[in-house]
């Protein structure tokens, strides 16, 4: 009898353990079915997010992903900006979605005196004259900004063996 009972509790305990693993891979099989329709809602929720954020935007806004990203290829401060010489009104857009525009609307807005210099001479010619005109602080700070950028834009373009370096000259 003791032998039946063994065996009757280790049959039992088998048909348990294999209905636990069984239970187990239904319950596995089922995750990964479901992890592929969560995945789909989190992308279409995302996407009907984006879309509810582009609906928000001022008409004369672009997505960022239809924008042209301007590359510049000298600073910012180097770039002729028009005069404002029709006293443009805090609640106007800006002109174009040019960033000298972009950034002039910007600036504007801080500080409706701003003026920016027209600079028309060459590189080295609207140096000096931004020189003469900015206090020696600001052009401190300019100097230091110029440094950034130059070595932002060493790194952006690695250097080649042809590149031959340029001796800094006083001024």
């Amino acid at each position: 009898r003791a032998a039946l009972g063994h065996k009757a509790t280790f049959s039992a305990l088998s048909i348990l353990v294999a209905l636990l693993i069984a239970g187990q891979a239904v319950t596995i099989y089922f995750v990964y079915q479901q992890n592929g329709q969560i995945s789909k809602l989190t992308k279409t929720s995302q996407t009907l997010q984006l879309e509810a954020l582009q609906r928000k935007l001022p008409a004369s806004a672009k997505p960022v992903s239809k924008m042209k990203m301007s590359m510049m290829t000298m600073p910012l401060a180097m770039s002729a900006l028009p005069l404002d010489t029709h006293g443009s009104s805090m609640d106007t857009a800006p002109a174009s979605n040019r960033t000298e525009d972009q950034v002039k609307h910007l600036l504007l807005q801080t500080n409706p005196k701003n003026t920016f210099p027209e600079l028309k001479d060459n590189l080295m010619g609207n140096l000096k004259k931004l020189k003469t005109t900015m206090t020696n602080p600001d052009w401190k700070s300019f100097e230091s900004w110029m440094q950034k950028w130059l070595l932002f834009e060493m790194a952006k373009n690695p250097k080649q063996d042809g590149h031959k370096a340029i001796p800094a000259v006083k001024g």
